[in-house]
């Protein structure tokens, strides 16, 4: 199956019979992300081989993943649920990538995702158009696996294996919440917390300085890139999102609203 990887080969199989979607991803949700959960990456491919193999790399290193076959299956996927990572397998026979890049781009919720593509010989044109739709990374196959674990490592900010993401960098503190940004983690009474993107970087704006009241244009300057257009609700819906994994892991951390002003992370004496 490695060979396949390597060599870049795109079967072009018409009717495929995925694997079911991570039960462990599932379960994560049950719990409203209060787990040690492995990062969930989508992978777009109508190459079953490829994203079995695609797969298995990723599972080896810490990751999880679910597929998608064609435009639609990923938007509805990337819709339903939290992603952190986007690897598209761009075939000379489809030219889908660019469309979906585009797509998660330009979505209010999606358009923090890392989106990395993998280009199969013969498919080199479509640099220009995924380029264009915003692509974080690109890279022509055949190419190591090695690199590409490396490289969402680095997208999303990961401690390498075997770290504890402690040794380098601070910690954001509010009580018994705790924030390691360079890592990417969050804690709340000791226990790993599992966020999104864009809940993330909300949560982050807020524990950089807790008691005070951020407008929600502070909160999308802080968690959405400059080329989308947020509305109040989006940003109400994420900190609901917070809310909850909050309520689960750390009930002592509370985001208060703040009429007609924003939102604050209340420190603990408060």
């Amino acid at each position: 199956m490695g060979s396949i990887f390597e060599q870049g080969i795109v079967s072009g199989l018409q009717e495929i019979r995925w694997p079911a979607h991570s039960t462990e991803a599932v379960d994560a949700d049950l719990v409203l992300g209060v787990v040690l959960m492995k990062p969930l990456v989508l992978i777009c491919s109508q190459d079953v081989e490829l994203y079995l193999f695609l797969s298995h790399v990723l599972g080896v290193d810490g990751f999880t993943s679910e597929p998608a076959g064609d435009v639609k299956e990923a938007l509805a996927l990337a819709d339903e649920r939290e992603f952190q990572a986007v690897v598209l397998d761009c075939a000379p026979t489809n030219a889908t990538g660019s469309t979906i890049c585009a797509r998660l781009k330009g979505g209010p919720r999606t358009g923090g995702l890392p989106v990395i593509a993998l280009i199969a010989p013969g498919a080199e044109n479509q640099h220009l158009d995924l380029f264009k739709a915003g692509i974080d990374e690109s890279f022509v196959r055949p190419i190591a696996p090695a690199k590409l674990i490396e490289c969402l490592r680095t997208k999303l900010a990961l401690p390498k294996p075997g770290s504890n993401g402690i040794e380098n960098g601070s910690w954001l503190c509010c009580g018994s919440l705790e924030m390691k940004p360079d890592a990417h983690r969050v804690r709340g009474n000791g226990h790993d917390i599992h966020l999104g993107p864009i809940e993330f970087n909300l949560l982050r704006r807020l524990l950089e300085a807790p008691g005070k009241v951020f407008s929600r244009d502070e909160l999308i300057d802080a968690a959405w890139p400059d080329n989308i257009h947020i509305g109040a609700r989006t940003v109400d819906v994420h900190i609901s999102r917070i809310r909850k994994a909050l309520k689960t892991a750390s009930p002592g951390s509370v985001i208060r609203t703040v009429r007609s002003a924003g939102y604050s992370l209340e420190e603990p004496d408060s």
